[in-house]
């Protein structure tokens, strides 16, 4: 149990300074000057002010590693867990790429028992790219109802790596995935990778304006892959669709750039979000463009963006925050992350009055604190 005072708290919207009660990783209370008396054991950290926000959460992440695409010897690493809590990140949600086969389903939800083991929350996607779809079970709706991590299925479209899949047979699987979803009590979600096709997003357009699908259901990311598909994205986002920003992955202008043009059009930045696609595999070429070497995307950079928000733009803490909280929460359909609320998974960033993030806690532990990460990992 812990009691956090003189928290100045972004929920993520501004509530002032407040101080917060955690038992068995669950907000118990918000309320100025909280007084809690008689409890054995009860940890009490003065924060000075520091401000709390809800966990991040990276909602697109190669946690057992990705990339294939240039042969076996650019397959990346599996994330491991003092990188994602030392930039803030406290649940993540891990799919496959690419590659379903190398890559596997049960190597993903293996990974995702260790990062709980290890403190953090971890939910994942069924299937890959491709058709036919790989699943634990026969199908997604059964992965949904059975599997307990997993929230929603991935496929690829506009990419020559792709199935290239008719809107009918989305439709086939957002039957899937919203029965499955209701069922279930999950978000229940189609993630979408995007690729730079020039069709871009013509069929979840299509899927919305001519089949009547619940946009709630579809998940388009990589969006600021190319300036065309951005311009898309934002249409989507007015018709009341949650797009993804990739702040590891390709990108047409840095993505916190991408956001302050979305909200200089007149965006409502709470269809957006930013996740890292991180320990995505990314060749690199040369001038001439050849293949000369490997690295993987980072998974840092969800904070960076942030922070270059809150500092060089004038979209507010609040907005800023929402693109790494509230926004991949709603989503996913994560009902208990993303907001500072009473009954809310006890999972928080802590941040200077500079925005410097000094502090990480994660189902009411602290695993980084005053700068230093606590957990190290088994290996």
């Amino acid at each position: 149990m812990i009691l956090l005072k003189n928290a100045s708290i972004h929920a993520p919207q501004f509530l002032g300074k407040q101080d917060v009660f955690i038992a068995q990783g669950v907000i118990q209370a918000i309320q100025p000057e909280l007084e809690i008396t008689g409890v054995p054991g009860l940890e009490v950290h003065d924060l000075n002010g520091a401000m709390l926000t809800p966990g991040f959460i990276d909602h697109h992440i190669h946690i057992t590693g990705a990339g294939g695409k240039y042969g076996f010897g650019s397959m990346t690493p599996e994330v491991h867990i003092r990188d994602l809590v030392a930039c803030g990140t406290t649940t993540v949600v891990g799919l496959l790429g690419t590659d379903g086969t190398a890559r596997s389903l049960n190597t993903l939800y293996a990974k995702c028992a260790a990062l709980e083991d290890e403190g953090i929350t971890a939910r994942m996607l069924t299937s890959f790219f491709g058709l036919p779809v790989k699943t634990f079970t026969g199908n997604v709706h059964d992965d949904l109802l059975f599997i307990d991590r997993v929230v929603g299925c991935k496929i690829a479209i506009a990419d020559t790596r792709s199935s290239y899949p008719s809107a009918k047979e989305l439709l086939a699987l957002l039957r899937e995935i919203q029965v499955g979803g209701m069922i279930s009590g999950k978000g229940g979600v189609l993630h979408i990778h995007l690729g730079a096709l020039p069709e871009g997003m013509e069929l979840l357009f299509d899927l919305v304006e001519q089949y009547h699908v619940d946009i709630r259901r579809l998940s388009p990311t990589h969006v600021g892959r190319t300036e065309a598909l951005f311009t898309q994205a934002q249409a989507f986002a007015k018709l009341g669709g949650m797009v993804d920003l990739s702040t590891g992955g390709t990108q047409f202008i840095p993505p916190w750039k991408a956001i302050e043009l979305a909200k200089n059009n007149g965006a409502d930045l709470g269809q957006f979000t930013l996740s890292s696609d991180g320990n995505a595999g990314i060749g690199v070429l040369d001038k001439t463009g050849q293949l000369t070497g490997f690295k993987k995307a980072p998974i840092d950079l969800n904070l960076w963006n942030v922070q270059q928000l809150i500092r060089e733009t004038e979209v507010t803490p609040e907005e800023a925050i929402g693109l790494v909280t509230s926004g991949p929460a709603k989503t996913m359909g994560l009902h208990t992350k993303g907001r500072l609320a009473v009954g809310m998974a006890a999972d928080f960033c802590i941040f200077d009055t500079e925005w410097e993030h000094t502090g990480t806690i994660a189902r009411g532990a602290f695993l980084k604190r005053d700068g230093e990460v606590l957990v190290q990992g088994n290996f």
